[in-house]
């Protein structure tokens, strides 16, 4: 039915639209109880349903913070297991190499010791005999002088200043002998003072170690039984290492485009520059092709050398193949990078070459003058040709550690989204909530009149209600 014929139950179109109206209200007023309970069932469902969305959002919420817990922890347990066992491991060595020959050492110490004491006590000064003069000089001066006292005196003075010469001399000689082993004791001393100087800083080398290692197995227990604050650690270190190593991994692709550049054009040359594969040409495929294995014979390289640990099948390869593949993927990336190298020289070559046709076409004679400085370029280009190869090898590091620190961060993305939703989906039941009590009382709006109405009667009944019980009582 439109507004038209509603407007033309009566002659009078707003007769019509109050008779309408009245209606109107009457009905909605007769189906209210029945339309607030279908709008109350209707907001409550829905807001029930959204309320058990929430909680089940909640819930995967909370079981995926537990596992990248799990992995968080996992992960940080075999990092710092890796960092102590090398710890361990330099410990050894340093031991191995430092302490292992102390037999020899104190031997050396004992005997250098042995030496300093012989010579010392060698070198003790032993004091003069006492002149036995002064007794035989008192004795001859009683002597008369008539009785040949004066021929004595002079014979006792010469043989006196002949026996203190010959004392000066031996005094002299031993000092000089004293004074000789003092200086072959010297080197003696220095040689204990360097052997000891480094048993210190051996020492002190293992006792900074002892230290770090302590400081490394007390985050290890803390990682072990899960507490908070190594949780708050990993999460913020996985989460450095992943930009970081992100950047790392962009930085590699610029080379690698770099790369790329170098030898698209040559490979053109050698497979044809107008041979298609689908939409791509053969020559871009043929030296991403050459760039990808590259980068994979230096994953495996690393993976051999240990240094990485995304292919635990090689690293758990034995030692003897392990070298072999060793030998084998860097002789693979010596032919490439040569390789390489040529193509860099080809590129330059035809490069020339078409600067030259080029030239000859427009009939410029200066096209024909040789560039003395060519070989510079040609040879920055087969520099570049050779090294970017052995560059792109360790990209193996930073793509280790974006992978593993990549689980941690795309959980904790996932965890915050979770958290987000299950925030929407609690406001959106909340808002349904109050959005059928709103339809409610939008939907009593239009009957005010009645609903004023029934309220005064229904206070006239309880006022009549009230009296009869009054006079009965």
């Amino acid at each position: 039915m439109s507004m038209s014929d509603l407007l033309g139950i009566t002659p009078w179109p707003a007769v019509s639209a109050i008779v309408s109206f009245v209606v109107l209200v009457v009905v909605l007023y007769l189906a209210r109880k029945t339309a607030h309970q279908a709008i109350h069932t209707a907001t409550g469902a829905v807001s029930r349903g959204l309320r058990l969305a929430a909680h089940a959002v909640a819930h995967g919420q909370e079981r995926l913070a537990a596992r990248n817990k799990e992995v968080l922890l996992s992960a940080g347990r075999e990092a710092k297991e890796r960092v102590v066992e090398r710890e361990f491991e330099r410990m050894a060595e340093s031991v191995r190499k430092d302490l292992a020959n102390y037999p020899a050492l104190h031997r050396a110490l004992s005997e250098s010791i042995t030496r300093i004491d012989e010579d010392h006590q060698k070198a003790v000064e032993v004091p003069p005999e006492a002149p036995g003069w002064a007794r035989a000089v008192e004795t001859v001066a009683k002597i008369d002088a008539k009785n040949g006292g004066s021929e004595v005196l002079a014979d006792i003075h010469k043989s006196m200043v002949k026996g203190h010469g010959e004392a000066m001399l031996a005094y002299r000689k031993a000092s000089s002998e004293r004074h000789a082993l003092l200086r072959r004791m010297l080197p003696e001393w220095r040689q204990i003072q360097e052997v000891l100087g480094r048993v210190g800083k051996s020492v002190d080398s293992l006792l900074t170690r002892s230290v770090a290692v302590d400081r490394h197995m007390q985050e290890y227990e803390e990682i072990v039984h899960g507490h908070d604050r190594a949780v708050a650690t990993l999460s913020s270190s996985s989460l450095v290492q992943f930009f970081v190593s992100a950047l790392v991994l962009l930085v590699a692709i610029g080379g690698a485009a770099i790369n790329f550049s170098l030898i698209a054009r040559p490979m053109a040359e050698m497979v044809g520059g107008t041979s298609f594969i689908g939409t791509f040409r053969t020559a871009d495929i043929a030296a991403l092709v050459i760039i990808m294995v590259e980068i994979s014979m230096g994953l495996f390289l690393m993976e051999s050398l240990r240094i990485t640990r995304l292919f635990p099948v090689i690293g758990a390869l034995p030692d003897k193949l392990r070298v072999r593949m060793i030998w084998i993927t860097f002789f693979i990336l010596l032919l490439l990078a040569s390789i390489e190298a040529g193509l860099a020289y080809m590129r330059e070559v035809l490069l020339q070459d078409e600067l030259a046709t080029g030239a000859l076409l427009r009939s410029e004679t200066g096209g024909t003058l040789e560039n003395e400085y060519l070989w510079i370029t040609t040879a920055a280009q087969m520099g570049m040709g050779f090294i970017l190869p052995f560059a792109l090898v360790f990209v193996a590091i930073p793509l280790e550690t974006f992978v593993h620190s990549s689980r941690t961060v795309v959980g904790l993305v996932g965890i915050g989204f979770l958290r987000l939703l299950a925030l929407v989906l609690r406001v959106l039941s909340n808002g349904f909530s109050h959005l059928g009590t709103l339809a409610q009382r939008v939907y009593d709006l239009p009957l005010f009149v009645p609903l004023w109405l029934e309220s005064r009667w229904l206070q006239q009944q309880k006022t009549e209600n009230g009296a009869v019980r009054e006079a009965q009582s």
